[in-house]
């Protein structure tokens, strides 16, 4: 049974793989000037606190604080007890995030400023707890890189990807070698943030903008978490 599900994820891998290594589109290309002209929009004071949360979740990360989940590290998981539990995590914070994302929607631009790193934490949680249900120790410094590597690929343009994938992909051949540019991970973060979150900041339509723009930030990290612990979870298989 457990064979048959590797063959399924397989596939599934394989059509991921090949959106992760697309060229750009013209259709990206248009999209990523325009959302640069939308970004010029977003106040600098939203702006400094993207880049102040961006450099509070690095520094969490690379502490290596595993209070930041009550998961239990999986030994020797099989990939669909994985999947099920990442999925039962995922559900969990998710609410959290799109019921955070209305509630702050509500408050207008000052109290909309507060959604940012508090989503930012929720994110962190998630991909500690997928570390520890695919088998890996979020206690070691290369897991703990590995996780801001996760969090990069799942909110940067089309050229960072093309850079980041392989190096995910083959993770452990670049073990000692991985450097971290925080400032570039939050330049492409804020970039990544699209009209919704800027619309959440308004009156009256704060609330549905917030909830919707949380909705696919957190669809867009599970989708790429699963998929990157995944992958080494099949490539340590014999």
């Amino acid at each position: 049974m457990e064979n048959l599900y590797y063959k399924t994820i397989t596939k599934e891998l394989s059509t991921w793989e090949r959106q992760m290594t697309a060229s750009p589109s013209l259709r990206n290309r248009l999209s990523k000037s325009i959302q640069g002209k939308i970004q010029n929009l977003i106040p600098q004071k939203a702006q400094n606190l993207i880049t102040a949360a961006i450099k509070t979740m690095i520094e969490t990360v690379l502490s290596g604080s595993s209070l930041l989940t009550k998961e239990k590290q999986a030994a020797e998981p099989q990939l669909s007890e994985s999947d099920f539990l990442a999925e039962r995590a995922f559900a969990f914070y998710y609410k959290m995030a799109v019921a955070q994302g209305v509630g702050f929607g509500l408050g207008g631009f000052l109290v909309n400023l507060g959604d940012l790193p508090a989503l930012m934490s929720i994110k962190v949680k998630f991909l500690f707890d997928c570390c520890k249900l695919y088998g890996f120790n979020p206690d070691e410094k290369m897991e703990r890189l590995f996780i801001l590597h996760v969090f990069q690929l799942a909110y940067c343009g089309d050229a960072r990807r093309l850079e980041l994938f392989p190096i995910i992909k083959n993770w452990n051949d670049h073990a000692g070698q991985i450097e971290l540019d925080w400032e570039k991970l939050q330049i492409e973060y804020r970039d990544y943030m699209d009209i919704a979150k800027l619309l959440q900041m308004l009156p009256i339509v704060g609330a549905a903008a917030g909830g919707a723009a949380n909705h696919a930030l957190m669809k867009k990290l599970k989708t790429t978490a699963m998929n990157c612990y995944r992958l080494r979870l099949l490539h340590s298989k014999p």
